[in-house]
Order: C-alpha cells, then sequence, then structure tokens
C-alpha cells in the first residue's frame, strides 16, 4: 500500500517548500514585483512605446521638453524621447549586473571551494582574497577601462567592447565575498558524515565536491548572487556617471544620469527618473536576497 492510500500526504518538495517561505516575506514578494516591472518595462517597453523617428532639425526643436503626454518622462537636449532611452538603457543596465554576477559568482565559487576543501591551497588563495579586498575598487575600474577600452573597441567595436570590458572588469573584482561565504560553508560540510563516508568509501575529491559540496553551498550562492546584481549595477552607473562607461549613444542608467547633471536646476525631472530606477532595481535586489536568505535556511522552514 502506497501513502496515499493509507491516508498519508505526500512529503512537500524541497522547491515548493522555498516558494512557500518567500512567499511568506512580504518585501520579497514586493521585490519581486518591482524587478519584473522594470524588466518587463526595459524588454517589452521598446515594442510599445515607439515615437516616430524625427530628423536631427526637427528633434533639436523638441529639446529639453518637460514631461507630458506625449514625452511622459520629456525630451533632453537632443530632442531625444527620454523614456524610451530609458527602456534601451534598463536592457544595458539589467545586462551588465545579471552578467556581472554570473561571472564574479562563479569564480567565488569555484575558488571558495577549492580553498576549503584542500587545505594545502586554502592559505595561498585567501591570501589573494585579501589582496583584491584591499585594492581599492573604483580607481582599479577606472584603469582597466582606460588601459583596454580602445584594444575592445577594436576587435568588438565600441558597444560590444565596452560591455565585454565594463562586464568582466566588475566581475573580476566582486568575487571576494562570495569565496569567503563560500570557503566558511566548506570547512563545515567537509567534516560532515556523509563527506567522511563518501571519502572512506574511495570516492574522489572531484566527486566529493560535485555531488556532496557544491549542491549544500548553493543556498548562500544565491544569496551572495542577488546582492552581486545590485553591486554590478551601482558600479556600472558609477563608471557611465564618471564619463569612463559606455559610448554616449549607448545609453544606461548611469549615463543618463550624468548627461542630466548639468541641467538638474532646470529639469530635475532628467536626474529623477535613472537615480529613481537604479534606486528601484537595488532595493528590489536586495529585498530578494533576504527572501531567499530565509527561504533557503532549513531552521526557519521548520525543517
Amino acid at each position: 500500500m502506497t501513502d496515499t492510500d493509507l491516508g498519508i500526504a505526500p512529503p512537500e518538495s524541497q522547491l515548493r517548500a522555498v516558494w512557500a517561505q518567500f512567499r511568506k516575506h512580504k518585501g520579497a514578494m514586493i521585490g519581486l514585483i518591482i524587478l519584473v516591472l522594470l524588466v518587463i518595462f526595459s524588454i517589452f517597453g521598446p515594442m510599445v512605446w515607439n515615437p516616430e523617428k524625427l530628423s536631427v532639425a526637427e528633434a533639436l526643436k523638441l529639446k529639453n521638453k518637460p514631461p507630458a503626454l506625449a514625452y511622459p518622462m520629456g525630451t533632453d537636449q537632443l530632442g531625444r524621447d527620454v523614456m524610451q532611452r530609458m527602456m534601451y538603457a534598463g536592457r544595458v543596465s539589467l545586462a551588465v549586473g545579471f552578467v556581472a554576477m554570473v561571472i564574479a559568482i562563479v569564480l567565488g565559487t569555484t575558488i571558495g571551494i577549492i580553498a576549503g576543501y584542500f587545505k594545502r591551497l586554502d592559505g595561498w588563495l585567501m591570501r589573494l582574497t585579501d589582496l583584491f579586498l584591499a585594492l581599492p575598487l573604483i580607481p582599479l575600474l577606472l584603469v582597466m577601462v582606460m588601459l583596454f577600452r580602445d584594444r575592445m573597441a577594436g576587435v568588438l567595436g565600441p558597444e560590444g567592447g565596452a560591455f565585454v570590458l565594463i562586464v568582466f572588469a566588475i566581475g573580476v573584482t566582486s568575487w571576494m565575498h562570495a569565496a569567503r561565504i563560500v570557503r566558511g560553508e566548506v570547512l563545515a560540510l567537509k567534516e560532515r558524515e556523509y563527506v567522511l563516508a563518501s571519502r572512506a568509501i574511495g570516492a574522489t575529491s572531484r566527486r566529493v565536491i560535485l555531488r556532496h559540496i557544491l549542491p549544500n553551498v548553493i543556498s548562500p550562492v544565491m544569496v551572495a548572487a542577488t546582492l552581486g546584481v545590485a553591486e554590478a549595477i551601482i558600479t556600472e552607473s558609477v563608471l557611465s556617471f564618471l564619463g569612463l562607461g559606455f559610448p554616449p549613444d549607448f545609453p544606461t542608467w548611469g549615463r543618463i544620469l550624468f548627461e542630466g547633471l548639468e541641467y538638474i536646476t532646470l529639469y530635475p525631472e532628467r536626474v529623477i527618473f535613472p537615480g529613481l530606477a537604479i534606486s528601484l532595481t537595488v532595493l528590489s535586489v536586495n529585498l530578494i536576497g533576504d527572501g531567499l536568505r530565509d527561504a533557503l535556511d532549513p531552521r526557519i522552514r521548520g525543517r
């Protein structure tokens, strides 16, 4: 007889239990809704809102217009629709955040697992981590962009070269916190009974790491990933704000904020809209991270 025949409910799946706990976190749900709306605004917005293209002379007649029905976010100093630029800029800023996060998490998780599992490499890798933590992030990124921007642009084009360079630069300078978190988890996990038993029966280090260690560090890695997205978006915005990010005709929220700074006293909405988009994105991602931290903790789920 099965459990169903005996009137016993089947055990709840892990994914369903995590989602049930995540839904109880009101802040996380609000953050998820905000992030989904921002993604829809950036990806599908240009398909719906696509103003008629104007000549240069016609566009200049519409420059620095305040928000109105025809232009909900106004126009910039060149007569371009700010709302349409915000949509395209959102694609770039969100893509930079998520791709840079993936690079940082993969690099940090790999170094953290190796450092925590192999004792002879722990000291060297942690000193390398401390070295990167001691480096000033923004000046280092500025130097990397100034040294390699022209070379990457010659190979991949101005937009593609800037995207690859900025994403790679942010990713390789943001992995340290994830590495420390993963290392701490691995140091505890490798002394667990099931890991010791697996090693006792002759399992290789590669098999132990892939089958027992890596699945159990997913929870803290996912939380670190959400925080990494916010950090990457802020870093890209700072670079664009300083004029060393993407080319001027390749909009990001940071670039729009930088361009609107000159007109902040006359047209404050030029700064409010991109600043609000960056703030909402960072806030929503942080709220989602808090919800994931609670949902992925089995003690909070009552297990």
